[in-house]
């Protein structure tokens, strides 16, 4: 047990401070991202949260057609893209390219986005 305690406190460990939760580096302009995988995973899923907001928000706000689906499309890539450009001011092409981070898992958001937009449409706006 005490070895098992020593290894989770010993990982914690890193360059003599103690490694942040990745979502409270999130939101922290200065955070330090060790791996790629991590600042991905964050990408990915802060692109989810923003497809079930902008989808309950279409959905009440009765809006539909291609212009809403373009405008969803230009907020979560415009508000991904400042992100990691802006405020966490990273390197691009240690991820790929500016296109590769702007992709990550923008299929999967989109796909989020419609469900929860048909919902919440037909909830609210259908007999």
């Amino acid at each position: 047990m005490t070895s098992n305690l020593k290894r989770k406190e010993d990982s914690q460990q890193l360059n003599g401070g103690v490694k942040q939760p990745t979502w409270s580096k999130t939101f922290n302009s200065t955070a330090v991202w060790e791996e790629k995988d991590e600042f991905l995973d964050v990408i990915y899923w802060l692109r989810q949260i923003i497809a079930v907001i902008l989808g309950v928000i279409w959905g009440v706000a009765p809006l539909k057609g291609f212009l809403a689906i373009a405008i969803f499309c230009i907020i979560n890539a415009g508000v991904l893209y400042v992100y990691f450009s802006s405020f966490q001011q990273i390197d691009e092409e240690e991820y790929g390219g500016t296109w590769e981070l702007t992709k990550e898992g923008f299929m999967t958001s989109f796909a989020l986005f419609l469900v929860v937009w048909i919902i919440f449409y037909t909830a609210l706006h259908f007999d």
